[in-house]
């Protein structure tokens, strides 16, 4: 008996260990200034950024050679209607996905891994989309994350987070790798492998974030 009563109380403390560290995690974010916040975690109030403003901002539109919409204010698209499709982590990446418009059969998903800042306080994130077919295509981005303002239809003042694309680099379908930051030195390592029946050999380049 009284060793089911230790256990119990062992298994109680670790939980109430887990709930405290997550909740201590979420009043750091919140103690930090929102462009802080955002540079340091690319999250909003505690929240993940959603993936899909990486599809609107040219993750999906591989028809044209540039993007076109390539600044979102991430204040106002977290927690959003535009951008409301349930939003799930899986280590590491933050994803969203939904039915095509368009074709019912098929389900688009954008998923980023934020792998952090610049020393110039560029972010980068690498992201992939599907549009339900069986490609899903890879981009490194480079980001500038800046605060600015607004004023409503009600003729008051508020704060925006805007993040604008300043570069992007496509890595390729099914691509496979890791990203570092060195300073304002991005490397790009890709694996070998086989994926979409493409040959790849191990590689290595490195890019520099820069403003323009």
């Amino acid at each position: 008996m009284a060793d089911r009563l230790v256990s119990r109380f062992i298994r109680l403390s670790l939980m109430a260990a887990c709930w405290l560290a997550i909740a201590l995690q979420s009043a750091d974010a919140k103690r930090l200034a929102p462009i802080d916040e955002l540079r340091a975690s690319f999250t909003v109030g505690g929240d993940p950024v959603p993936p899909e403003i990486f599809r609107d901002m040219g993750d999906g539109d591989m028809a044209d050679s540039g993007s076109i919409i390539v600044t979102i204010d991430v204040k106002a698209a977290t927690g959003s209607n535009l951008y409301a499709d349930p939003i799930r982590r899986n280590g590491d990446w933050v994803s969203q996905s939904r039915q095509d418009p368009h074709d019912k059969n098929l389900t688009q998903e954008e998923a980023y891994r934020f792998i952090g800042a610049t020393a110039n306080k560029l972010l980068v994130a690498v992201t992939s989309y599907s549009g339900g077919g069986s490609g899903v295509f890879y981009t490194l981005h480079i980001l500038s994350a800046e605060p600015g303002h607004g004023i409503d239809s009600d003729g008051k003042r508020y704060q925006r987070l805007n993040v604008t694309t300043i570069r992007s680099v496509p890595l390729g379908d099914r691509w496979d790798g890791d990203v570092r930051i060195n300073g304002n030195i991005i490397a790009i390592t890709t694996t070998g492998g086989v994926p979409g029946g493409h040959d790849r050999k191990p590689s290595t380049r490195t890019i520099r974030a820069e403003r323009p």
